[in-house]
């Protein structure tokens, strides 16, 4: 099994063989699913560059600013009846020629760049605190500086209702507006909250839930310059992304990030040497491996125990030393808590390895 890099090594140059573009037009997304029998929206040999568009159903929170002609375009050619069982407007899915249930899918983030300089971030009634709240939902609309690389809050309103269907235009221009968080400025974070490959299940597959195909996993560090692996499923993976975010922290509280379009540049590249269980992250200077389960306390074993396996399988370390590093140098972190099925992940710093070659 080959070893996953380590701090010390560098990436293999895999030079794509052509350049793509995936527009988010109604005939290449799928609002609310994952669906292994749905025809691909592209299809690519491994290494190739993909420009793709993805774009937020919370758009409607306010679309004198957030929405454009190719949002527009979606809301009226994709009714409400089929947005679902999921919520997120998923863009694919892209066909990877060769992969096949087994393999691994290596894709790099290379840009996402924001499609408007506004963002919705919708207090819902699924965020962790909705009963402290008063069961009450609120919008806050933030302001992107990109010079800056930082978000502020142009203003909040009370959303008369419950946000119940994807895409709800609850933008209310003749109700009460407020100033919201004055001088505070949040930095700009990028990163697709939900991207993954089609499940090997009958039918539709709700994008809420993260699980080992990747799904809505919401870690702000899936952004420009990481790199997920997701577990190929089905015969071409059937990869998709969607669920752009501008901004957000561990745990998504309230329920939603800031939530923006973005534009986003990637690199699938199949890999065929080395398998893991569930979606793994390699970012600058960390691997982060994610959990999932009903329960946290059990996404959080699920997570440490797939990080014993890293450390066992890709590095070679025994396991009582695994379990002891882990101790001593590995992060805990509670990714969300507001999808039903909840998210850990355990990151492990990979500057501290010295330089090893692939098995």
């Amino acid at each position: 099994m080959a070893l996953i890099r380590t701090g010390t090594t560098s990436r293999p140059d895999v030079q794509p063989s052509a350049f793509h573009t995936l527009r988010a037009t109604p005939d290449n997304v799928h609002w609310g699913y994952f669906d292994a029998s749905i025809a691909p929206a592209l299809t690519i040999k491994s290494g190739d560059l993909i420009y793709a568009e993805a774009l937020t159903h919370h758009a409607g929170d306010a679309p004198h600013l957030m929405m454009d002609d190719t949002l527009h375009a979606l809301w009226k050619a994709i009714p409400e009846h089929d947005r679902n069982p999921g919520v997120h407007i998923m863009t694919g899915p892209i066909y990877v020629a060769g992969a096949q249930p087994g393999d691994m899918l290596e894709v790099r983030y290379l840009n996402m760049r924001p499609r408007c300089r506004y963002g919705s971030n919708l207090a819902a009634n699924w965020g962790y605190l909705y009963k402290e709240m008063g069961e009450k939902e609120r919008v806050t609309i933030y302001e992107l500086d990109d010079a800056a690389n930082h978000a502020s809050a142009l203003y909040a309103y009370d959303f008369k209702g419950k946000y119940l269907t994807p895409g709800t235009i609850t933008d209310c221009p003749v109700c009460d507006r407020e100033s919201a968080l004055a001088g505070v400025r949040i930095p700009a974070r990028p990163h697709l909250g939900t991207a993954g490959v089609a499940p090997a299940v009958n039918g539709r597959v709700s994008t809420i839930p993260p699980g080992r195909h990747g799904g809505n996993i919401d870690n702000w560090r899936i952004g420009a310059g990481a790199t997920m692996y997701y577990p190929v499923q089905v015969p071409g993976a059937l990869f998709s992304i969607g669920d752009p975010h501008v901004s957000q922290g561990d745990g998504e509280v309230s329920g939603t990030a800031i939530e923006s379009s973005l534009n986003v540049t990637l690199q699938i590249v199949l890999r065929k040497d080395f398998s893991f269980p569930a979606p793994l992250l390699e970012t600058a200077d960390s691997w982060i491996v994610h959990g999932f389960d009903p329960q946290l306390d059990q996404a959080l074993r699920n997570a440490s125990l797939d990080t014993m396996l890293l450390l066992e399988e890709h590095v070679g370390l025994s396991r009582n030393d695994a379990y002891s590093l882990m101790s001593v140098a590995g992060d805990v972190g509670i990714t969300q808590v507001v999808d039903a099925t909840l998210g850990a992940h355990v990151r492990i710093p990979r500057g501290i390895f010295p330089a090893l070659e692939h098995k």
